[in-house]
């Protein structure tokens, strides 16, 4: 599996499905976490979970950015990978941009998230941990664990909000549904990763 994956788009059925946990820690699941890791690289994205790879299990990538105090050394990031993530504690509140590489091009500008997450996982080797998240990497350990869900990020605006945002992406959501379809015909409903 050294290749990238293709990345499943909004109207796909697994996106909305709840994500199975996962029950043995082996080469698959490890492999999986590689291919999924350039997968999200290529396509610029800071987040990925396992569904929107095809893939119907609890595993996510999320990366934490460390912004360095000079301008002349780059930012520092680390790719946490979680298996079986787990919020399991909520505080705060913060507003941010929210976009999704299964939904490409379209983005909420104001959404409201916990500002603080406690998280609770497994490594690739299936041992415990607790992760403690503020602010941007809260924000999108938020939004990996609502794939795991089968929560879209605007599932989670309320009211005229996402009446308002559903209303102004209608053509642009429609044609990424139609790319769904086409993704889903060319490479199937799931892909067999040999994770269990």
């Amino acid at each position: 599996m050294s290749q990238t994956l293709t990345i499943r788009l909004y109207g796909d059925p697994i996106l909305r499905k709840p994500a199975m946990p996962v029950t043995t820690f082996d080469e698959h699941l490890r492999a999986l976490a590689e291919a999924m890791q350039r997968t999200m690289v290529e396509a610029n994205g800071v987040g990925l979970a396992a569904p929107q790879v095809g893939v119907p299990f609890r595993l996510l990538l999320a990366t934490e950015l460390h912004e360095t105090e000079s301008d002349d050394e780059p930012d520092n990031a680390i790719t946490h990978v979680l298996v079986n993530p787990t919020i399991s504690e909520r505080s705060g509140l913060q507003h941010g941009v929210d976009g999704c590489l299964s939904v490409p091009g379209i983005w909420f500008e104001d959404m409201p998230r916990d500002d603080r997450v406690v998280v609770n996982y497994q490594d690739l080797q299936g041992d415990p941990g607790t992760l403690t998240a503020e602010g941007h990497f809260a924000h999108v350990l938020q939004h990996e664990i609502d794939h795991l869900n089968g929560v879209l990020y605007f599932d989670r605006l309320e009211g005229d909000a996402k009446k308002t945002f559903l209303e102004e992406h209608r053509s642009e959501l429609a044609d990424i549904q139609r790319e769904a379809k086409r993704i889903v015909r060319t490479v199937g409903p799931t892909f067999d990763a040999g994770v269990r």
